[in-house]
């Protein structure tokens, strides 16, 4: 969906209509989620900064080569390295985000001690090895591999790297008007992490949804209700595009997949809650329904079971 117009290392870069661009990120190469391009007019507006300075650095770079003009704004989805370790490519415009995801960025994102950072680091891409080596199955085998080269790339990077945060924030709904172009920034809640942003373009009826929506993917849970709930809202708004934030470029029906993802792992949490069944036997008895055996994830469905049936043995 949407013309592909420009090939980096890092992203392909998708038309989705004049003035509107996709960053869909190649697999093991440094960007590790997608972004967004905004032409507003007479401003620029960047969705998301990737996950390595070398990566929002070409971002940046096609951004700007593409139409002319510099990047005003960057939006950041959530506080997740793999969506904002590029700002400081962005360092000179102003980055917008919610409150609750700037201090998360602060919080969980600091980097203090580099040779502890890089030790650390080294350390994780030691035990991803093992597991690669170990693992018989193939889906995790190549969720694991992804991931030991993604972050591998962030490992490159890791001396240039700085922690740049949000300057301008916002709670709940954001409007930018642009000469051309709207954007309108919501935060429904949290789902897939405590702060969820998604940017949407009212009259072009293209979505950008950060780690909302993703494509064939476990991605991690924050709060399974809550996720519900917002996937379910934004059903309701007329969207014919939406640019996950792992995936490729696809449409409304994207929702209803993941809608059916945490709604089955809800029901089956609840019915084994009230048989009285351990977490350890809720797994080991959870049959995957086929058509999510494929979906990538360095653990598989398991975390996300373990979440959803944590969450309702609380509640």
């Amino acid at each position: 969906m949407g013309r592909e117009i420009i090939e980096t290392n890092y992203f392909t870069l998708h038309n989705l209509c004049d003035g509107v661009y996709a960053a869909v990120a190649k697999p093991g190469q440094g960007a590790w989620s997608n972004a967004g391009i905004i032409d507003l007019g007479e401003e620029l507006l960047v969705f998301d900064s990737l996950s390595t300075p070398s990566a929002g650095e070409e971002l940046r770079r096609q951004a700007e080569s593409l139409t002319g003009k510099k990047v005003k704004y960057l939006i950041n989805s959530h506080y997740h390295g793999d969506h904002v370790f590029g700002n400081q490519v962005f360092s000179d415009t102003t980055i917008i985000s919610t409150y609750a995801t700037e201090k998360l960025c602060k919080e969980k994102n600091k980097m203090e001690d580099y040779e502890k950072e890089k030790q650390d680091m080294n350390q994780y891409l030691l035990q991803l090895k093992s597991k690669i080596d170990s693992t018989e199955d193939i889906i995790i085998k190549t969720s694991l591999i992804n991931q030991y080269q993604e972050m591998s790339k962030v490992l490159d990077d890791l001396s240039q790297l700085q922690i740049v945060l949000p300057s301008m924030l916002f709670e709940e709904k954001l409007t930018i008007t642009g000469s051309d172009k709207t954007v309108e920034l919501y935060c429904l809640g949290g789902g897939h992490s405590p702060s969820d942003t998604f940017m949407y373009l009212p009259k072009e009826k293209i979505a950008f949804m950060g780690d909302i929506v993703t494509e064939d993917l476990h991605v991690p849970i924050y709060d399974p209700e809550e996720f519900l709930n917002i996937l379910k809202r934004v059903k309701q708004i007329d969207i014919n595009i939406i640019v996950p934030g792992h995936g490729n470029v696809a449409d409304l029906t994207a929702c209803d997949t993941l809608i059916d993802y945490l709604s089955y792992m809800t029901q089956r949490a609840e019915e084994a809650l009230q048989h009285k069944l351990s977490l350890e036997d809720f797994i080991s008895e959870f049959d995957v329904p086929k058509m999510y055996r494929e979906w990538k994830g360095v653990n598989g469905i398991k975390a996300n079971l373990t979440t959803v049936y944590t969450y309702f043995q609380k509640s």
